[in-house]
């Protein structure tokens, strides 16, 4: 099964660059053009000149960067292998939390062999840009997050023990997140870790994108005869998929553009499929829906403006097996499939295409992103869901199936530039 190694991680000289948190940044794909200049105006050094370059020659422009930073000693390469363990303290809903993990070289596997399993649909574009800096670095500047079963917790455990002196850096971001890391470099250790994942599948929480880049650039290191054994891996932060700290938001669908879009039209057709519940107060949509998601309803809330919204709730499940019989009981059982499903495509006519080129569909995390989007005209409404449970999320991809895209999201976010992977 996963094959994971120890690795000579590349990592900041703060003596030289800074302080470690003037250096990270969150993953790319979340960060605007004016939270990127504001990283670099606070520390030129940031990862973000590598992670995300721009200008007219982007991508080789972050190789030099990286080639100066080398030389200049602002980056430098553990002297030995080790593993990296990376937690992560933060408040969701109330309450502080936290998780931990290891960072870790994996073999890369095709999905075909059912080793690294995916769970969401990717886009070319993303994927293209990815290889594009990968190519021009042969380095991965953040890492890809799984998922692995262990019903026992052992290398939790492990990871807890190896953990309890004070980590070799630490920070706090700017949402009041924690992050921490430590090395684990004792070859007897980081074999005992290793040999636990010989028997375990790994589930892609984030980084879909990232894992078939490296693919690609895996196979044309070889196509090219510059491979040396090293682009076979790619760095992964591997957490316990039963961790008690484990959070995973929802993210909302927001419609807009769609010609003559009636609001209670809508709901007159739903009604077909849906239970309607109307609601008075939108602010409240996230805790009726929460508690709909505990009973194991299939649910979500439509919102059109005002302070009125309306709950669906899905009144037979056999609509979903008659319209996707090929689809696992897995697969049809998601909130996100009833709504796409049900309402995108079969009431508004979104096809699949459609949603890929977000031409009449946006994503945002937030309740109150959501309502803004509607009332101030951007959106003509939008669709409040509850998050993806992680146990979904497994069965899903153990069926070998993918989900829409942006059906998860894990919070918080890992931190980019506290350990890179170089291909050397």
């Amino acid at each position: 099964m996963a094959e994971i190694r120890p690795f000579k991680a590349l990592r900041f000289n703060t003596e030289r660059a800074g302080r470690i948190e003037e250096l990270v940044c969150p993953p790319y794909d979340i960060i605007s053009e004016e939270q990127r200049l504001g990283y670099l105006e606070k520390n030129p050094r940031n990862i973000i000149r590598l992670e995300l370059p721009k200008g007219e020659d982007p991508y080789n422009e972050a190789g030099r960067t990286l080639d100066k930073w080398l030389s200049e000693g602002i980056l430098a390469q553990d002297e030995r292998e080790g593993i990296y363990i990376y937690e992560e303290e933060f408040t969701a809903g109330g309450q502080r939390k936290s998780f931990k993990g290891c960072i870790v070289r994996v073999k890369l596997e095709e999905f075909s062999k059912g080793v690294i399993l995916p769970h969401e649909e990717t886009l070319s574009k993303a994927k293209e840009d990815r290889f594009n800096l990968m190519k021009a670095t042969g380095c991965n500047f953040s890492q890809i997050y799984s998922l692995y079963n262990d019903s026992e917790h052992i290398i939790t455990k492990k990871l807890d023990e190896l953990s309890v002196n004070e980590p070799v850096s630490e920070l706090t971001d700017s949402e009041g997140v924690t992050h921490r890391l430590w090395i684990s470099s004792d070859p007897a250790d980081t074999s005992f870790i290793a040999k636990q994942f010989a028997d375990k599948k790994l589930y892609i929480a984030d980084g879909h994108h990232r894992y078939e880049t490296a693919l690609n650039y895996r196979n044309y290191c070889r196509e090219n005869g510059t491979a040396n054994g090293s682009e076979d891996y790619v760095m992964m932060m591997l957490v316990d998929m039963e961790h008690e700290g484990l959070v995973v938001l929802p993210t909302h669908r927001l419609v807009r553009g769609l010609d003559g879009f009636n609001a209670d039209l809508l709901l007159e057709k739903s009604s077909e499929y849906f239970e309607l519940i109307p609601e008075k107060d939108i602010s409240s949509a996230d805790k009726q829906l929460r508690a709909l998601y505990d009973e194991g309803k299939k649910a979500f809330a439509f919102y059109s403006g005002g302070n009125d919204y309306t709950i669906l709730v899905l009144k037979d499940t056999d609509v979903l097996t008659q319209l996707l019989p090929e689809k696992s009981p897995a697969y049809r059982g998601l909130d996100v499939t009833v709504l796409h499903t049900l309402v995108l495509e079969r009431l508004l006519g979104i096809d699949k295409e459609n949603m890929a080129r977000q031409i009449n569909l946006t994503y945002v995390k937030q309740l109150d992103e959501a309502v803004s989007s509607v009332n101030n005209g951007e959106s003509q409404c939008a669709f409040i869901l509850n998050p993806t449970r992680v146990t979904e999320i497994r069965d899903v991809a153990a069926a070998g199936e993918k989900m829409p895209q942006k059906s998860t999201y894990f919070y918080p976010k890992l931190i980019t530039g506290l350990v890179m992977n170089i291909f050397r």
